[in-house]
Order: C-alpha cells, then sequence, then structure tokens
C-alpha cells in the first residue's frame, strides 16, 4: 500500500470511512487514516431503520481493527511520492 492516498474503507458494521492512509501496522493488526470522514452505510445494511446517515464531521485520525474491515480499496490511481530534491552541489554543504 502506498501511504499518503486516499482510500475508503468499510467496516464489519457496514460503515464506509473515507481517509488519507496513513499506516498499516501488522504486528498490532491495525489501519489508520488521517482526516478521516464517515460516509454512513449508504444502504448496505438493507434496513432503512438501521442505516446509518453520512457525517459533515471530518476526524482527525482513527486506527480500525483490521480484523473488523471487510474492504478497502483507493478512491483514485495510488502516486507514489516524490523523490525528496536533490541536494545542491556545493561545497558549503556538509550533509
Amino acid at each position: 500500500m502506498i501511504y499518503g492516498n486516499p482510500l475508503s474503507l468499510i467496516s464489519f458494521s457496514k460503515i464506509r470511512y473515507v481517509g488519507i492512509l496513513k499506516d498499516v501496522n501488522e504486528a498490532q493488526q491495525t489501519i489508520s487514516l488521517e482526516n478521516v470522514r464517515s460516509m454512513g452505510t449508504e444502504g448496505r445494511r438493507g434496513n432503512p431503520l438501521e442505516e446509518i446517515p453520512p457525517s459533515n464531521d471530518f476526524y482527525e485520525f482513527i486506527q480500525f481493527r483490521a480484523a473488523d474491515v471487510v474492504s478497502v480499496q483507493f478512491e483514485s490511481e495510488p502516486v507514489a511520492p516524490n523523490p525528496p530534491p536533490a541536494v545542491p552541489n556545493d561545497p558549503a554543504i556538509v550533509e
């Protein structure tokens, strides 16, 4: 996975979240997103009385248990981060 790209995640509760991929921790079995918005259940529960509406709120950071995530997909084609700029060839620069 490429960090820093928009990701859509659906939880076991059938709620979709959209955010920026921050981290995947295999040891803790977690997926972390930044700038997260809940899109609600979007009809996935099949009963209008059980549906959860989308939220207008943005959450700075949410960490999900990977075992409770049923779907993960990039919102757009992942883009590799730009390489750091080359340091100018200048004898005054030590590092």
